[in-house]
């Protein structure tokens, strides 16, 4: 038996994948000093595109380039969502207002808290309370 296949059979049975594949695939492979390999990147970003993403290679740049991508839309989606919810507020305080009541509902208000704390953990009663500044304003 060779070397080669027996370093073959090695790593097909240690990964479940044929080493010849994988070095077919175009992967480059360094060799650690400890006498195992590791695949490394193919190609790196360039200055410009590690200080906008903080990528060091360009599949990551390209990942993290479309998931902020995404979160700039959600980000977009989420605003609007609390304009609304601004004006629905603004339409209860003035209903309440003008039937003599007051314009605040604290009971409302703990109910909102324990929600976003009991579905966000701790930092969602941070967010409830701006949401409920944003809508109401300071009390």
């Amino acid at each position: 038996m060779t070397q080669s296949t027996k370093a073959a059979e090695t790593a097909t049975a240690t990964t479940g994948k044929d080493s010849h594949a994988a070095n077919a695939s175009g992967a480059d492979k360094t060799t650690e000093p400890a006498g195992g390999t590791k695949a490394t990147p193919s190609t790196t970003t360039d200055d410009s595109t590690a200080d906008r993403t903080g990528a060091r290679t360009v599949d990551a740049a390209d990942v993290i380039t479309g998931a902020r991508a995404r979160i700039d839309a959600l980000d977009e989606r989420i605003i609007g969502l609390v304009r609304e919810r601004m004006a629905v507020s603004a339409l209860i305080q003035e209903s309440r207002i003008s039937s003599g009541g007051r314009r605040v509902n604290l009971s409302r208000e703990m109910e909102i808290l324990s929600h976003y704390r009991n579905a966000l953990g701790r930092p969602g009663t941070s967010l409830a309370m701006t949401l409920l500044e944003l809508s109401r304003g300071r009390i």
